[in-house]
């Protein structure tokens, strides 16, 4: 960025130096200390290896991505989808033919509604991570975060790895979804549907102690758990009476 200067006559001292470059930076940061650049509507996490503030129940925290699918024929549809931070529950998705701010509005009021979020009062807002995607930075979808009251927390640029939850699951997704080729969207649709409710409600995940995203979401994981390690006791003891019988 160049400065901006009246031209002098030709032949002047000032003509004959050379024109100087304030750098971006320089000028940010003059705006800055003058209050003329307001503060963004969203928090960047810097990068890092995983959340410092890990979340500790479901929904406070929804992470939000688009990937791509393609119906032979047609061309490419976009699946927006809503997964919970803490259980990795499929909270909500929907099938888009675009990628805009009004696709992820959408896709929130499902979510919100799934969820019953839309119909309860909380005491901390709701966030909701996503990356920079045009979609995620624009006015409208900032407007709708605001009306139901929720913040907005942008990850690092160039850096995937903190919605990696949600790129997982695009991975796995994908891993079965893409077995197929389709020709419909409505097939599309019902393949996804039917893999969301096999992830859900089936699939155990061993990040989650090999639980099922359901399981969590829902708190019915302590139990399950507690169930597991009293079987797991008393199956020992079975097999030590066996063998204590066998050696006897």
């Amino acid at each position: 960025m160049y400065g901006m200067y009246k031209v002098p006559e030709s032949g002047s001292r000032i003509a004959q130096e050379p024109r100087r470059i304030l750098r971006q930076a320089s000028v940010y940061r003059l705006l800055k200390s003058y209050d003329l650049i307001t503060s963004p509507a969203y928090v960047v996490i810097k990068a890092g290896d995983e959340f410092r503030d890990k979340t500790t129940r479901p929904n406070p925290l929804w992470q939000t991505d688009f990937t791509y699918l393609k119906v032979t024929g047609w061309g490419w549809f976009y699946l927006s989808t809503v997964l919970d931070d803490f259980s990795r529950y499929i909270v909500g998705w929907k099938l888009c033919t675009t990628m805009n701010a009004d696709d992820v509005s959408a896709t929130l009021d499902i979510a919100l509604a799934a969820s019953g979020c839309d119909s309860i009062a909380v005491l901390h807002k709701h966030r909701l991570l996503s990356d920079n995607g045009p979609c995620t930075i624009a006015g409208d979808l900032a407007e709708y975060l605001e009306e139901n009251g929720m913040d907005h927390v942008r990850g690092a640029p160039n850096h995937p790895q903190t919605q990696g939850k949600i790129e997982r699951w695009h991975q796995t997704r994908k891993s079965r979804i893409l077995l197929e080729n389709y020709y419909l969207q409505g097939d599309l649709e019902v393949a996804i549907a039917a893999f969301v409710e096999h992830y859900n409600n089936h699939r155990y995940h061993e990040s989650l102690g090999n639980l099922t995203p359901a399981d969590v979401y829902f708190g019915r994981g302590t139990a399950i758990l507690a169930e597991r390690e009293k079987i797991k006791k008393l199956t020992i003891q079975s097999r030590r009476l066996n063998h204590q019988r066998q050696a006897a």
